[in-house]
């Protein structure tokens, strides 16, 4: 696509966070002319991919639909790593624990639904007994008849590492990456797409929108949605201090952990010590709202004393109650809290994913290769019609 006095791209990628930064390095990686736009200098801490570590997960108790996804990042993630020798996955193992009395409700379902993933996806994973778990997880506080879901393959990922890496090979194979810019039109007509940002006018065969938490700016123009569909949520991410160095919290030998409810599908969870000093946990809230560009605000040490005596000292032993860091993140969610992935409600031109509702690091790096396929007019190497635009109307 060619427009006299405007520069013109294969594909133009609008954010440039978890799935925009994937975006942008398939499309340059494929030969195609891309460039990247974003708001801020990524990685960055206002949105939704930073943070020092992201869990991730083979068998996906979110769902099925979410599986190919996730084995598909795991290969890309593995071969960036080769490419830029950073070190980006590191899967030391995952335990999802279900205390006895949790039989029932939102918990218990999303445990079994990890393990049936499992079952027909053919994970290793084993299934361990509240005394099997004491004995080779001792830092773990289970109660009797609780059990656990050991996933040897699950890990995490580190955020900013992963999008820095993702960014470096992009322009390594010519990418341009605009930062600092904002986006204020998207306009298509047959011959292609005209991007309008605060600096420049640019043209391109096709676009890929990954905003982040500014997706309900585009609900309507875009996507055919109400932006209410598009529920920013700020939550609160820990590091508590251990009560002494020991070698059961490191990587090698504690891995991830979710620890369900019945209220909640994934109550609690945490990662191994990074530092030997401390250990990162959080958990998830869907009731108070935010808004992009609010900014971080600080969380208050009552908060901070809530979340220590809910959940950590209830539940781990070794870890005190000093918080040595807290950091807020986003979370874009929609109704079903699952992922929002198609083409614009007017133009195949444009393609967007957002809302992928607080667990779509992991498999970001799978979405974003798929967005830069369509765009490119390649088949996708995983299927993304389970996350297209359900039937909602801009009228709900």
């Amino acid at each position: 696509m060619v427009r006299l006095g405007v520069s013109s791209f294969d594909l133009i990628v609008v954010g440039l966070g978890a799935v925009g930064s994937a975006a942008v390095c398939q499309g340059a990686m494929r030969g195609a002319r891309v460039l990247g736009v974003d708001r801020f200098q990524p990685p960055h801490d206002s949105g939704s991919s930073h943070g020092e570590t992201r869990i991730t997960r083979q068998a996906v108790g979110e769902g099925a639909q979410f599986v190919p996804l996730v084995l598909r990042a795991n290969v890309l993630w593995r071969a960036l790593e080769e490419a830029t020798g950073e070190r980006l996955l590191v899967q030391n193992g995952g335990l999802i624990l279900l205390d006895g009395a949790e039989t029932s409700g939102a918990g218990a379902a999303f445990y079994r639904r990890t393990v049936d993933c499992a079952r027909q996806f053919g994970i290793e994973h084993q299934i361990l007994s509240a005394d099997a778990i004491q004995e080779r997880f001792p830092q773990f506080v289970l109660q009797q008849g609780g059990q656990g879901y050991l996933e040897p393959g699950a890990g995490y990922l580190m955020p900013e590492k992963c999008v820095s890496a993702q960014l470096s090979v992009a322009a390594a194979h010519g990418a341009e990456l605009r930062t600092g810019e904002i986006v204020t039109g998207i306009i298509t007509d047959g011959s292609g797409v005209v991007l309008q940002t605060d600096r420049s006018r640019y043209a391109a065969a096709g676009v890929v929108l990954t905003p982040g938490p500014w997706m309900a700016d585009w609900a309507r123009t875009i996507c055919g949605l109400d932006p209410a569909h598009f529920a920013v949520y700020r939550q609160a991410l820990y590091w508590f201090a251990l009560q002494e160095r020991h070698a059961r919290f490191s990587a090698e030998q504690m891995p991830i952990f979710l620890w369900s409810s019945a209220q909640v599908e994934k109550g609690f969870y945490g990662f191994p010590s990074l530092d030997g000093v401390s250990i990162k946990m959080a958990t998830e809230q869907f009731v108070s709202l935010s808004a992009a560009g609010d900014g971080s605000p600080s969380i208050a040490p009552e908060q901070v004393r809530g979340f220590y005596d809910d959940y950590v000292n209830v539940s781990l032993r070794g870890v005190s109650s000093r918080c040595l860091r807290t950091v807020t993140c986003l979370y874009t969610v929609v109704p079903d809290h699952g992922f929002l992935i198609d083409h614009g409600v007017d133009s195949e031109r444009v393609w967007f994913a957002s809302a992928c509702s607080g667990h779509g690091f992991k498999h970001s790096a799978a979405v974003g290769e798929a967005l830069a396929q369509k765009v490119l007019g390649e088949a996708p190497a995983v299927d993304l019609r389970p996350f297209a635009r359900r039937q909602w109307s801009t009228n709900e």
